[in-house]
């Protein structure tokens, strides 16, 4: 019964990005061509909720399930890092038209192409995993 409401959550994520056209690929690929606004719009406003949500967590110093306290560690300062993995990140959605929310909103509509594009997220994070002690961080 507690799984219920992540269920939920999930159902109404789906149905934002699907009423938002986020999971649109003719959506993501004028955004990678610059030629609409429209996702760029979509992504701000989720970078400012983000923002105001963290403000919010550190402020009211909430806690979690547990009730335990929420801590937010500060980032590390290196730009390689981010601006290679953005790359590959960015390449990705580019080439398969969706980022990870997306994929899966993409497969419960019945796009069963976009499993293809899971089972490859899956299998880049699962090769990233067994080899991130061997990478440069």
């Amino acid at each position: 019964m507690k799984g219920v409401k992540f269920i939920l959550t999930g159902i109404l994520f789906g149905i934002v990005m699907a009423k938002s056209e986020a999971i649109s690929w003719y959506r993501i690929q004028e955004m990678f061509r610059f030629q609409s606004f429209h996702m760029y719009g979509i992504i701000g406003t989720a970078v400012i909720l983000g923002m105001l949500a963290v403000y919010l967590i550190k402020k009211t110093k909430l806690r979690n399930i547990q009730g335990q306290p929420i801590v937010l560690h500060d980032k590390d300062k290196s730009w390689s890092r981010y601006l290679i993995g953005g790359s590959i990140f960015g390449l990705g959605w580019a080439l398969t038209g969706a980022c990870p929310g997306p994929m899966f909103v993409n497969i419960g509509y019945g796009y069963w192409a976009m499993i293809i594009v899971v089972l490859g997220a899956l299998s880049g994070t699962y090769l990233y995993g067994t080899i991130k002690n061997k990478l440069p961080h």
